[in-house]
């Protein structure tokens, strides 16, 4: 079955930087966008980037454009979000999805259990 695990996550400083990963199985990978989403606590489930098959087609929403940097590795089944210039507003459970944009904001996303980010003030 379709498998998301991801890590990385933790406790920083604002201004700091976390890099994330995760590791996928049980599907082929690189026939899939991939996306990172967060949630923050008591609020919904937010897109943050998602990245093509070959890794050559990248978007971001517009509170992390320039701090934040996903990428994958197609011979690891593997994405990664390096998060730098954190701010308290980043904190939130990140999660890896199988799909683009239009699928998480439409609900049909597979999505890992998600690893914490915590950003300090």
């Amino acid at each position: 079955q379709v498998q998301l695990v991801e890590s990385g996550g933790g406790l920083v400083q604002a201004g700091g930087s976390l890099r994330l990963s995760c590791v996928a199985s049980g599907f082929p990978f690189t026939s899939y966008y991939m996306s990172w989403v967060r949630q923050a606590p008591g609020k919904a489930l937010e897109w943050v980037s998602d990245i093509n098959s070959r890794g050559d087609r990248i978007d971001y929403t517009d509170s992390v454009k320039g701090r934040f940097t996903i990428s994958r590795d197609n011979a690891r089944n593997a994405i990664y979000l390096q998060m730098n210039n954190l701010k308290p507003e980043d904190t939130a459970l990140y999660l890896c999805a199988r799909g683009d944009r239009t699928t998480v904001v439409h609900g049909r996303a597979t999505l890992g259990e998600g690893t914490p980010v915590n950003v300090s003030s």
